[in-house]
């Protein structure tokens, strides 16, 4: 499913319900500090909570799915792909070995 259109692919759910819950624990000067962050922010904590979770799970995601270059470095790239580097002896060495989950 796409970040961007969640929505679009979930049409028995409405935008406005909530039907889940997300306990956590937390130190009284976390809940604190989250708590003043939120009343500057004019919202309640957990408005703040999970629109902060949501916009940090956002940039992870597309911080693994999503680059932008200029049209110059974007040639560059696409060259770089079409002519990778000659392998060398570390790294014929690291394809032999196996990866930690087949050990």
């Amino acid at each position: 499913m796409s970040i961007l259109n969640h929505r679009a692919e979930r049409p028995a759910q409405k935008a406005g319900k909530r039907d889940t819950t997300i306990n956590i624990r937390l130190t009284v000067a976390a809940r604190d500090l989250i708590d003043s962050a939120a009343s500057l922010a004019g919202k309640t904590r957990s408005e703040f909570v999970l629109e902060s979770a949501r916009q940090q799970a956002t940039e992870v995601l597309l911080d693994q799915r999503l680059f932008s270059l200029e049209e110059d470095g974007f040639a560059a790239f696409l060259s770089a792909l079409d002519k990778p580097p000659a392998p060398t002896k570390r790294l014929r060495a690291l394809l032999q070995n196996k990866a930690p989950w087949e050990r």
